[in-house]
């Protein structure tokens, strides 16, 4: 079986922190990107998971608006960099303080964003039987157009019990914040 074959992607939704009254605070052009696949029924180790993710054509997006091509590109990294090496295994404590403080970095966080979040990543993150973090990549992972991000945090969630495996991508748009657009804020909002 080829590894990609092995994930059936489901769907990607799309939480836009630009959607929510932060009153007086910021939302900080940040954006959550979740990409949920199903598991095949002879599932494979998490290692062999991270590879089958990696060379899941929806593996491919730059999140900058351009969506998903077939572009040797994740995020702002340069693909060849990315391997299930890259991924370090954390505890679901680890990657819920990881989000949260990311979220919370500009301001409160507004309790409408604070029930989507629970619902949307916190309650996937504490049933997931494996959670792992994209660790730091060299210098030279960075393709030609990184980076465009202020901060890019990705975590894989391995549930075996509800057999899905999602990806999520929480980032600032580092153009928009600078008085530029970029793609996705557009698409987002």
């Amino acid at each position: 079986m080829h590894p990609a074959s092995a994930l059936r992607h489901f769907d990607s939704p799309f939480v836009n922190f630009r959607d929510f009254d932060f009153g007086e605070g910021s939302h900080g052009y940040r954006w959550i990107n979740t990409k949920r696949f199903g598991l095949p029924t002879d599932t494979p180790d998490d290692r062999a998971l991270l590879a089958a993710l990696i060379a899941h054509p929806q593996f491919r997006d730059t999140y900058d608006g351009a969506g998903v091509q077939d572009w040797p590109r994740h995020g702002q990294w340069r693909l060849e960099h990315i391997t299930p090496g890259a991924y370090q295994a954390v505890d679901a404590s680890t990657a819920t303080d990881l989000i949260r403080t990311w979220a919370g970095r500009h301001d409160d966080v507004p309790q409408e964003l604070e029930a989507r979040l629970e619902a949307h990543l916190y309650a996937p993150i504490r049933t997931a039987t494996s959670q792992y973090v994209l660790g730091e990549l060299p210098e030279d992972a960075l393709h030609d157009h990184g980076p465009i991000h202020i901060d890019f945090h990705e975590l894989v969630l391995i549930d075996r019990l509800a057999a899905t495996l999602v990806l999520l991508v929480a980032a600032d748009d580092w153009s928009v914040a600078c008085g530029g657009r970029t793609g996705r804020t557009r698409r987002g909002g």
